[in-house]
């Protein structure tokens, strides 16, 4: 395993691919795709490298072994957070294997899992498969999940089952909650604080946008539940607000922005109608100008089926129940693509996007048995003749359940 896992891992540690929504930090993750398009290519892999519309130097790979419409795909991002090499204790692109652990910017979340994946795959013929094999690495994960919604765009790759690797402990991943972070402005007319009457105070009107956001959070918490998840209900966090611009002036402008975080079952275009309908009345009640914009575009709720076949074999495998998370993941846009999806991968997500990121070295050889048995299972035997594609179940728990 060493001879050929660890270089691999330096090597991809070894070079830099970080996303960011902040240009001076942002950088393309073509050489990452690279290296992992001529290491499959050696083993027999069909390999289509394709780059971002708008950004040639970032670029998706979709790597197949074997023929066939169902198969499985072992998914990983290649790009990483940015990070402050004054804060680590060695060099962050230089794989260092101390106390029994791999140190390295990517090591946990998540190139390792790619390098993983490959090795599984190692000493397997296109002649072998039943059904395909399929190595998904994608960009901008980290940052704006642009490699994944260009995949729900071409609609590829087509397969049966999706495994993420995202660091979770070898614990299979059923469902997680959405995000949608959006930006609410009022614009009213400044003028002398003395009377109030010479202008539309923003700020007065942003005090009543924000009791109603939170009373329509609070209605949220009855409407939908969730006893899976740590935190059972919806939220809604209001972070940070801006207006005005002196003590003696009436406010003229005033912007808050906050996120709302899914339950499965809910989906952001339905949230945001909801929200336009309180707050717009409350706009022109006060005569002040309303917009209401996303910040970034949104990443929907995840939840697998729940006949999952998938679960249920990395269940049996890991020997652990799934469970949510309260992180984001790639996984909805592949179970949007008809799925069946599991987020399941090695290291904790304590260590991710933290200085002195590392993977315990104990954790190579159990992913590896997993990943040649997930292989074993849906690749290397007949799939039933009954097995469809199955439509994700975006009504899965919507409401009290």
């Amino acid at each position: 395993m060493a001879q050929r896992l660890i270089p691999a891992l330096r090597q991809l540690i070894a070079t830099s691919s970080i996303s960011s929504t902040r240009p001076e930090y942002d950088q393309g993750n073509r050489a990452v795709i690279d290296l992992l398009a001529g290491w499959l290519e050696d083993m027999g892999f069909v390999c289509e490298i394709l780059p971002l519309p708008y950004a040639p130097h970032k670029a998706n790979l979709i790597a197949t072994l074997g023929k066939g419409a169902g198969g499985l795909v072992l998914s990983g991002h290649t790009d990483t957070v940015p990070c402050d090499e004054s804060l680590w204790s060695q060099d962050p692109w230089t794989l260092t294997e101390r106390d029994n652990r791999f140190y390295g910017l990517g090591t946990c979340d998540m190139k390792s899992f790619l390098a993983l994946a490959i090795e599984a795959a190692r000493g397997l013929k296109p002649e072998d498969m039943k059904q395909p094999l399929i190595i998904l690495a994608t960009a901008d994960e980290e940052s704006s999940m642009a490699g994944a919604r260009e995949l729900t765009r071409i609609q590829k790759p087509k397969a049966r089952y999706a495994v993420i690797g995202e660091p979770t402990g070898l614990t299979p991943l059923s469902m997680h909650k959405g995000i949608m972070m959006e930006r609410i402005t009022l614009t009213g007319k400044s003028g002398h604080s003395s009377n109030p009457a010479l202008g539309r105070n923003a700020m007065d009107a942003m005090h009543k946008v924000m009791c109603e956001l939170m009373l329509l959070r609070e209605e949220w918490k009855t409407q939908y539940h969730n006893p899976g998840f740590t935190v059972p209900t919806p939220t809604l966090n209001l972070g940070c607000i801006h207006g005005g611009d002196n003590p003696n002036r009436i406010c003229g402008t005033c912007t808050l922005d906050f996120d709302v975080r899914m339950l499965p079952g809910m989906d952001s275009e339905t949230i945001r109608h909801a929200i336009y309908q309180r707050i717009n009345p409350i706009a022109s009640a006060a005569e002040v100008g309303f917009e209401f914009v996303p910040i970034t575009q949104s990443i929907e709720s995840f939840f697998s089926h729940a006949d999952s076949e998938l679960v249920k074999t990395c269940e049996r495998l890991t020997g652990h129940i799934s469970t949510s998370a309260a992180f984001a993941t790639e996984a909805p846009f592949l179970s949007a693509m008809g799925m069946d999806t599991v987020v399941l991968g090695p290291g904790s997500i304590d260590q991710a996007h933290q200085p002195d990121e590392f993977l315990t070295l104990d954790s190579l050889n159990p992913t590896l048995h997993l990943l040649r048995n997930l292989i074993q299972t849906f690749c290397l035997q007949d799939a039933p003749q009954e097995e469809t594609q199955k439509a994700p179940q975006k009504e899965a728990f919507n409401g009290q359940h």
